[in-house]
């Protein structure tokens, strides 16, 4: 469980660093002149491919510990990588965080801490290969959400859809990772439609966060998607998949929980890298 725990927390710390190098190498790509050599650009975007690269890191981090800790914990600790991203905003983009911030990012602290301290360590209750292919099959209403959202002509109507898709499909990713199991040899793995469901949910999701963002408010965009990839999966987990909370510690880990996911989006409705660069 204790190595379930240090991967979560890399997760966080992944994603949460990733926004920030993202967010500073998109805007030095936009502050090279179009008339630039194309190495220009490429040197200007290096920390965004960096970026990328924390991502996949969070990602395989996040994956690992899905393997042994539960998805409530699993979830509220990637979400509060935008408490990463506020603190990171701080020393590296000279950000500065208001009382109602830094409550709600000790809120977070003290939200993961009981939920480490009650969540019930071990691998998910197989399922068996019906359930996988209905995990797949949730890329179809999601991609169909998605679909209708970028053809509805309000923006934003459109871009409430598109989080909600967004989340839902990272909320399935995280279903995925936990019900998901190694086989051997490892190319064996790659028939298994919880694979697919990983790339396929993984691809969605991350289009629709991104024109959910072109068309929205940055605030309300995050927030839902942290809401939705956050209870969602939680809730899958608990109900279908044998995540468990330590005897008697229910309350407690209840309590946890909204106030890691209440800490997360109040800081997503307050900071943000875009924010955080305005003079």
């Amino acid at each position: 469980m204790l190595l379930g725990l240090l991967g979560a927390l890399v997760a966080a710390l992944a994603y949460g660093s990733a926004t920030i190098m993202e967010a500073i190498g998109v805007r030095r790509l936009a502050d090279v002149p179009r008339d630039r050599p194309w190495q220009d650009r490429l040197r200007a975007g290096q920390l965004f491919g960096l970026g990328i690269l924390l991502d996949a890191l969070g990602f395989l981090a996040s994956a690992a510990a899905l393997h042994d800790l539960p998805l409530f914990l699993v979830e509220s600790a990637v979400a509060s990588a935008v408490a990463v991203t506020a603190v990171l905003a701080v020393f590296v983009l000279g950000a500065r965080l208001r009382r109602a911030e830094i409550a709600a990012l000790l809120v977070v602290g003290v939200g993961l801490v009981l939920l480490a301290l009650t969540a019930q360590g071990g691998p998910a209750r197989h399922t068996g290969s019906l359930a996988s292919w209905m995990v797949l099959a949730t890329v179809v209403p999601v991609g169909a959400l998605a679909g209708g959202a970028l053809l509805d002509r309000h923006r934003g109507r459109s871009s409430v859809l598109l989080a909600l898709a967004s989340g839902a499909g990272f909320a399935m990713v995280g279903v995925a990772a936990r019900m998901f199991e190694f086989r051997h040899p490892w190319w064996h793995s790659l028939a298994d439609p919880l694979v697919w469901t990983m790339v396929l949910q993984g691809v969605l999701s991350i289009s629709a966060y991104g024109f959910a963002l072109e068309r929205g408010r940055t605030t309300t965009v995050a927030a839902i998607t942290f809401g939705v990839e956050t209870v969602l999966p939680a809730l899958i987990g608990l109900s279908l998949l044998g995540d468990a909370v330590r005897p008697g510690l229910s309350v407690v880990a209840g309590l946890g929980f909204v106030a890691t996911l209440a800490g997360c989006i109040a800081l997503a409705s307050h900071t943000s890298p875009d924010a955080a660069t305005e003079p």
